[in-house]
């Protein structure tokens, strides 16, 4: 049951007001509100959506031989129709020699953007689409590189789209006055290789995900059950580890797990460790009286469909838009999220981002909310797995 707005869950730092540079609101002590509807635990998995980026790199530049001297190239294999599983396979193996790749749903098929023949050939005999653009991964990435150094404003976000061949950056309604001329400076100088956007709303934590998780005085959302050396832990995303140590699945309950670890900002993920003998499936609470059994992590992919639950706002799904984004918080910069347009809110922290069975992310922070929309930001949960030696399960 989604919690009532009565119920004030742990809010992630906040930007400010205009003109000014985004202060950490805290966390919201939560006032009375009805118990879960589920006391198991297992009965409100969140999934973490997650993880990786397709960081695909390009060093050639693009050749053009003498259109009279070039012989004919030969006839484009048709392409055989794609999930968004399977693209997201075929993705990971082309990670090398080319600019970026991104699911076009519409047609089901894998796109990858290249700069030269070689690497169509190589995206063809794949299965793939090649498509010739003219910035490789290495020149966006530079780009990348010169906003990191030039223009880390609280209240902005940058990542390498590839549909558009471009670093898209986002700027929120904070970003005002000379923070936003420094910006648009910056912008300007890295011509075509970047395009700015603005955001009616202001970049945040979004405390909260999945099933329900109470500390004292606020509430997150736990993404997904883990195994670390044998044992049965949590994911959670690292600014609700950071400020509670001790987990219930109720307001006011006893504690069912304690924070183990947790990083934030840099990255936005933390672990917790079960204490007791709460059963604790590997699924994702879908709010509808069923749930989504998760048997792996995978990386996300540009244009791919994915749901969210959150203790919040229950289920919504939406489209990746971008990896490998970096998000300036008040708090600070975390690196290598998921960029996406599915909505979320205040409570929603921490909650699972997935796809099918599969483990994406977890919850992090953006704009807006379930009735306007917006951007929000998730971990990816391979690198978190990776950082903490878990497993799924």
């Amino acid at each position: 049951m989604r919690q009532s707005r009565g119920d004030r869950p742990c809010v992630h730092p906040t930007l400010s007001g205009p003109g000014q540079l985004p202060t950490v609101s805290g966390l919201f002590p939560p006032t009375e509100g009805p118990e879960l509807k589920h006391r198991r635990i297992p009965h409100r998995r969140a999934v973490i959506a997650g993880a990786g980026a397709l960081a695909l790199a390009a060093t050639a530049t693009v050749t053009l031989a003498n259109a009279n001297a070039t012989p004919a190239p030969p006839a484009t294999p048709a392409l055989a129709k794609l999930t968004s599983a399977a693209a997201t396979t075929l993705a990971s193996h082309l990670k090398t020699d080319t600019a970026g790749a991104f699911y076009d749903a519409k047609a089901k098929k894998l796109v990858v953007n290249v700069v030269n023949q070689a690497q169509a050939r190589a995206a063809r005999a794949k299965g793939a689409e090649a498509r010739f653009v003219k910035h490789t991964f290495a020149q966006l990435d530079s780009a990348r590189q010169t906003l990191k150094a030039k223009a880390t404003i609280p209240g902005t976000s940058w990542g390498i789209d590839p549909q558009s061949n471009k670093v898209v950056v986002t700027a929120d309604r904070t970003v005002k006055g000379a923070k936003l001329d420094r910006l648009t400076e910056v912008a300007k100088s890295l011509g075509d290789k970047v395009e700015v956007q603005r955001s009616k709303g202001e970049f945040k934590p979004f405390i909260g995900g999945g099933d329900a998780i109470w500390g004292s005085g606020a509430r997150c959302s736990l993404g997904f059950n883990v195994v670390k050396d044998g044992k049965p832990y949590f994911l959670t995303a690292g600014h609700c580890g950071n400020e509670i140590k001790s987990w219930s699945d109720q307001q006011g309950g006893s504690a069912i797990a304690t924070t183990e670890e947790s990083t934030f900002p840099g990255h936005d993920f933390s672990l917790a460790k079960y204490t007791g003998d709460t059963p604790h499936p590997s699924e994702v609470d879908l709010y509808d009286g069923s749930t989504q059994k998760i048997t792996k992590a995978a990386e996300a992919t540009v244009g791919e469909k994915v749901q969210r639950s959150g203790s919040t706002t229950q289920v919504h799904g939406g489209t990746v838009k971008a990896l490998n984004t970096s998000v300036n918080y008040q708090e600070g910069t975390v690196t290598g999220l998921i960029q996406t347009d599915v909505c979320a809110e205040p409570g929603d922290s921490g909650g699972a981002l997935f796809d099918g069975d599969a483990a994406i992310g977890l919850t992090s922070g953006g704009s807006g909310d379930c009735t306007k929309g917006g951007e929000t930001f998730f971990q990816p949960v391979p690198e978190a797995l990776k950082a903490y030696g878990a497993e799924i399960g």
